[in-house]
């Protein structure tokens, strides 16, 4: 992989659900991926919309780009993907790691999903293995399993760019949480080891900000600069000390407001469970299990 590709990146930030989605574009043949696309939902009504999704679709019209992938890093408990609007209106394939399945299954059970729910990932367009190659235009990119947070998270390597999905967040903020069903503080650290294996240079860009300490919003950080300052883990912080860390801390945190709608969602690719026989859609909520 040349690591002297820079593709052009840029965020948007969805303040109801501190995500950041991106478009990364190449500059020479302008094809184009969007990154964890996210529709608005809300909760106490169930409706949903789409303005932030259709601020996706104008930064890639206004711009002539012509889209190739939409890529998901993992299986989202705080949004529901948009992933299927944006194919609507622009293609590309919608893509995620293969270990969505692990996901469908556990969840699948959770739910009590019935045998049309398919476990097999086959409601993506693409299932990717760790470190297969896709391209981005002339913008050569890998996959890289990054499980720890959930076991399906991925981290895209594009260039000198990495999408790091939940795993790591900005310095000040530290890493992600692993007390989701599958998750695992120690498969965690040693994800982060892998990213931190990247050139120090190589830019960073997070799938989440909460603005600790007053600061305002921000999603890009390097290698170097996690290495050096990230709160949870850097170079003076052993296995040991992250896990019993992570750990502790999982314990005292709450669970996202839209984790319930969102895992149902997004284990379908962003695609909503198939109407009822009065012909409605329907997410359940269940009850005294989660």
């Amino acid at each position: 992989m040349n690591s002297k590709m820079s593709p052009e990146v840029k965020g948007f930030f969805d303040p109801a659900t501190y995500t950041i989605s991106y478009v990364v574009s190449d500059p020479e043949s302008l094809k184009c991926a969007i990154i964890d696309p996210v529709l608005d939902f809300d909760m106490a009504s169930g409706r949903s919309s789409h303005d932030s999704a259709n601020h996706l679709l104008d930064y890639v019209k206004d711009r002539n780009l012509d889209l190739e992938w939409i890529l998901e890093t993992h299986v989202h408990a705080d949004h529901l993907s948009s992933a299927p609007y944006i194919q609507k209106n622009l293609g590309g394939k919608i893509a995620i790691g293969k270990n969505v399945t692990q996901i469908q299954n556990t969840f699948g059970l959770l739910f009590n999903e019935k045998d049309c729910f398919l476990r097999d990932g086959s409601q993506f367009d693409h299932l990717f293995d760790d470190e297969e190659v896709l391209h981005i235009g002339n913008i050569t990119c890998q996959v890289m399993f990054t499980a720890g947070h959930t076991p399906a998270c991925v981290t895209y390597i594009c260039g000198d760019a990495a999408f790091v999905g939940d795993t790591l967040f900005m310095p000040d903020y530290g890493t992600a949480r692993c007390d989701f069903p599958g998750g695992d503080a120690k498969q965690l650290y040693h994800s982060i080891e892998k990213i931190f294996g990247l050139p120090d240079d190589t830019r960073l860009f997070m799938c989440h900000d909460y603005a600790p300490n007053g600061r305002d919003y921000a999603w890009q950080s390097t290698i170097k600069e996690e290495k050096e300052h990230n709160i949870h883990i850097n170079k003076k912080v052993s296995e040991d000390g992250f896990v019993q860390l992570r750990e502790m801390r999982d314990k005292n945190l709450t669970l996202p407001e839209l984790i319930i709608p969102s895992i149902q969602v997004n284990m379908r690719a962003g695609q909503m469970p198939e109407p009822e026989d009065n012909g409605k859609i329907y997410l359940k909520v269940p009850y005294n299990i989660l």
